[in-house]
């Protein structure tokens, strides 16, 4: 079981990475509120469980993905439960079949590595190379869970906020699809 800190409203008192720094400046600018824990590393889903009952939400699955040529990029946000099929995701895009980006295009593109995809790499993305895909049941909920850019800090956010203030400051334009 992994170590999940007290519930906090304020960002961490050091960063940990350019992009965890943007992000809670980001919402300290928007007047975003939220509350985020830090935690040991958390990669997989299952380590989101701890998370998902300290924060009292459920933490969304964000996929780095990409057509075969690693041209166009996409960055998927479903329910964490919910299971990831290419094929569902290029048919209700009308795209070409897409697979998981490198680890490598991961770090320089969105400035994270495996486990900590996050919608807040739209910050880093200002040439808009990644196209955000929401699928609908997450903006059903009223929050979202997410990493802030690291494996070891999540947070919970309103969705509205995500989708209605975050995402417009970032000039990213999201897609939304039913899979």
């Amino acid at each position: 079981m992994i170590a999940v800190s007290e519930v906090q409203t304020s960002a961490p008192q050091a960063f940990k990475s350019e992009l965890q720094e943007k992000v809670y400046h980001a919402l300290g600018d928007l007047k975003i509120p939220f509350e985020r824990v830090d935690t040991d590393e958390v990669i997989t889903m299952e380590d989101c469980v701890a998370v998902d009952e300290k924060l009292d939400m459920k933490m969304v699955k964000t996929l780095f993905l990409c057509n075969r040529q690693q041209t166009k990029f996409y960055l998927f946000i479903t329910c964490g439960d919910k299971p990831f099929r290419s094929k569902d995701f290029s048919n209700a895009l009308s795209i070409s079949r897409v697979s998981f980006a490198p680890a490598e295009l991961m770090e320089t593109m969105l400035g994270t590595k495996i486990g900590a995809a996050t919608v807040f790499s739209s910050l880093l993305d200002v040439e808009n190379q990644v196209q955000i895909v929401f699928d609908r049941d997450v903006l059903d909920e009223e929050y979202y869970g997410c990493s802030d850019g690291t494996t070891t800090g999540y947070m919970k956010i309103r969705t509205e906020d995500i989708y209605r203030k975050f995402l417009p400051f970032t000039e990213h334009t999201p897609a939304v699809v039913e899979v």
